[in-house]
């Protein structure tokens, strides 16, 4: 090494002492931190502590319009992390109209919300305001994670679920192939009365360490790569952004929790293709839109295992279409593996079965040609 690249190698070390040292402050002071969330947008439509937003962006130049459908257990700005790494973003960008159902924050007044509640009232009311917004009479339907679930079963449990394309993104099916603390719900070495507390619902905190037993050292790998990134200020933004959302968890209403322990964890009854859900029995193969199942193959809370079912279950064998993607549970809205392969990807899908919007001004430049040819013609 020679003494310029010497000197070069110690000023550099220098400055990123100087840096890590600013943004570790910066980092246990709780400063600087990213906001999260931030793509522009109003909220159209409120029942309850669920909204619907509509995304502001560019001209809309592809049709129907996307309405995402969130978890009920974590919080939706996952999917609209940070400005440059936001699938919500992505898709205003490439000209969708997007929509996102938020659940809200659960309290004593949501504890008797059963799967019922969210899948034959909310999600039908919120999908016609939609359609009144839009002036559209299809929506692209697209559930993250249990939002996939409940998605799925209306799209398969309404006759006239106005849904053209169904995206399920990181869904699971066979609950056979989750985690250890569904294992144990389902084995019954734990309760679900034993989860609830005394607003009727699972708490936040219990939800927390659920998805921790998971991976119960990954907290302390990820704290070992921010010391060493410490003095990338992007870095340490994202850093702080995930692990904001991975600690954002919400209540899990109490009514709809103990029908997902029954009836999905125990029974295990969407790998059968048919759930009970009030009055009927709705059956995934009635499902009448094109269908996309997409999976991170590095999944550890929703593994693709669990996944994979949907392809022989939901919807048309001749409308299904798989996905694989590389990354983690996450993959769906934030990181490089996001940004490179899982929003380019999910975004194809979606335009090439959605149609193509005209320009405003190019279409009513066309209809006063054709009005003044009419007139021509009279």
């Amino acid at each position: 090494m020679s003494a310029t690249d010497l000197v070069s190698r110690v000023n550099r070390d220098v400055e990123r002492s100087i840096l890590r040292a600013r943004n570790g402050i910066r980092y246990l002071r709780g400063t600087h931190r990213p906001k999260l969330g931030a793509t522009p947008k109003d909220v159209v439509w409120k029942r309850g502590k669920a909204e619907l937003w509509r995304y502001k962006g560019g001209r809309v130049r592809y049709g129907p319009p996307v309405v995402i459908v969130h978890s009920l257990v974590s919080r939706s700005y996952i999917l609209d992390l940070r400005p440059g790494n936001s699938m919500v973003e992505y898709l205003v960008d490439a000209g969708l109209d997007v929509f996102m159902l938020d659940w809200g924050v659960p309290d004593e007044l949501d504890a008797d919300n059963d799967l019922e509640r969210y899948v034959d009232w909310y999600l039908p009311r919120a999908l016609a305001a939609v359609r009144r917004q839009t002036g559209c009479d299809e929506v692209t339907l697209a559930g993250y994670c249990l939002g996939g679930v409940m998605a799925a079963l209306f799209a398969a449990g309404h006759d006239d679920a106005p849904v053209r394309n169904l995206v399920l993104m990181a869904t699971p099916v066979d609950f056979s192939e989750m985690g250890a603390m569904v294992a144990m719900l389902r084995e019954g070495r734990l309760d679900p009365g034993d989860l609830i507390d005394d607003t009727g619902n699972v708490p936040a905190d219990v939800l927390y360490s659920g998805f921790y037993m998971l991976a119960p050292t990954t907290e302390i790998a990820q704290n070992a790569t921010l010391l060493e990134n410490l003095w990338n200020d992007e870095f340490v933004e994202g850093f702080q952004a995930m692990a904001a959302w991975s600690r954002d968890h919400v209540p899990f209403p109490g009514a709809a929790f103990r029908q997902v322990v029954e009836l999905l964890i125990r029974e295990n009854l969407l790998m059968t293709g048919s759930v009970p859900l009030g009055d009927r029995v709705v059956r995934l193969a009635d499902a009448r839109a094109n269908v996309l199942n997409a999976m991170a193959e590095r999944d550890n809370v929703v593994p693709p295992p669990a996944v994979e079912p949907a392809m022989q279950l939901v919807g048309d064998p001749a409308r299904r279409h798989e996905l694989r993607l590389p990354g983690g549970h996450v993959t769906f809205g934030t990181g490089k593996s996001a940004f490179k392969h899982t929003m380019p990807q999910l975004t194809r899908w979606i335009v090439e079965h959605s149609d193509e919007r005209p320009d405003p001004q190019e279409r009513d430049r066309l209809a006063a040609l054709g009005a003044t040819g009419i007139a021509d013609g009279l």
